[in-house]
C-alpha cells in the first residue's frame, strides 16, 4: 500500500493563507498518477477540492475553491501543495491527501471523486476564524 502524509494544516483567521504539503510514499512505480485534496466538515460529506495529473501537468478545481486554492507539484515525485488563500470560516475541515495510480485517474469526472482513491493521508485539520 501507498503512503500518504498531509501537513501544514492550522488555525488563522479569515483572509488569511496557509499552505498544505502531501508526500506519497511509493515504491517500485514509476508512472503517471493523480494526487488531490478533498476535505470533510463535520456531518459533512467529503468532497473533492483541487486535483494534480502528472501526465499533463493538467489541474482540476471543485468551483468553491476555484480562483482561492492553487495545487502545485513540488520538485520530488508525488508531492503536492495546496495554497490557500482568502481562507473563509467555510473553509474549516479536515484536509485529506490522496493518490490515484490507475490510468485514467485524470478523468474529469473520477479526479475529484472520493471513492475512486485508495490512497488516503490521516488529514490535516484546517480551522479558518471570524
Amino acid at each position: 500500500q501507498v503512503q500518504v502524509v498531509e501537513s501544514g494544516g492550522g488555525s488563522v483567521e479569515a483572509g488569511g493563507s496557509l499552505r498544505l504539503s502531501c508526500v506519497a510514499s511509493v515504491r517500485n512505480y514509476y508512472g503517471r498518477y493523480c494526487m488531490s485534496w478533498f476535505r470533510q466538515a463535520p456531518g459533512k460529506e467529503r468532497e473533492g477540492i483541487a486535483g494534480f495529473y502528472s501526465g499533463s501537468g493538467q489541474k482540476y478545481y471543485d468551483d468553491f475553491v476555484k480562483g482561492r486554492f492553487t495545487i502545485s507539484q513540488d520538485n520530488g515525485k508525488y508531492t503536492v501543495s495546496l495554497e490557500m488563500r482568502n481562507l473563509k470560516p467555510e473553509d474549516t475541515a479536515m484536509y485529506y491527501c490522496a493518490a490515484d495510480l490507475r490510468d485514467f485517474c485524470w478523468y474529469p469526472s473520477y479526479i475529484l471523486r472520493p471513492h475512486d482513491y485508495n490512497y488516503w493521508g490521516q488529514g490535516t485539520q484546517v480551522t479558518v476564524s471570524s
